[in-house]
């Protein structure tokens, strides 16, 4: 059985700040892969406060395989999700790839 893990969504185009600066969440896109769908966010990060300066970058996270979407509601009232980790690195490789190209973003990470 595949482990599942709880994906809260943020507000998009709302500040979320940080010890050292905010990221902004921007979209949620639901790309097709192998006959499953996958989540994954685009933002931006940015660091405004730190010892070697100031910076901003695009990212991408890819929480998973969707297995419900939008199933409930947490205590803040946010959407939940419920998706499966992607672990096998020929598919994250392929998917990786296909978010830099798609989206022209270098930085992707994987729950």
């Amino acid at each position: 059985m595949t482990k599942t893990l709880e994906y809260t969504h943020s507000k998009l185009n709302e500040d979320l700040y940080c010890i050292a600066g905010y990221y902004t969440p921007e979209k949620e896109v639901k790309l097709n892969y192998n006959d499953r769908k996958i989540l994954y966010v685009i933002g931006e990060a940015v660091v405004e406060a730190s010892c070697c300066g100031n910076t901003s970058w695009r990212y991408a996270l890819v929480p998973g395989y969707i297995v419900h979407w939008k199933k409930k509601r947490n205590e803040a009232g946010l959407p939940v999700s419920e998706v499966a980790p992607i672990s096998e690195e020929e598919a994250r490789n392929n998917i990786k790839q296909t978010i830099q190209t798609t989206e022209a973003i270098a930085q992707v990470q994987f729950w």
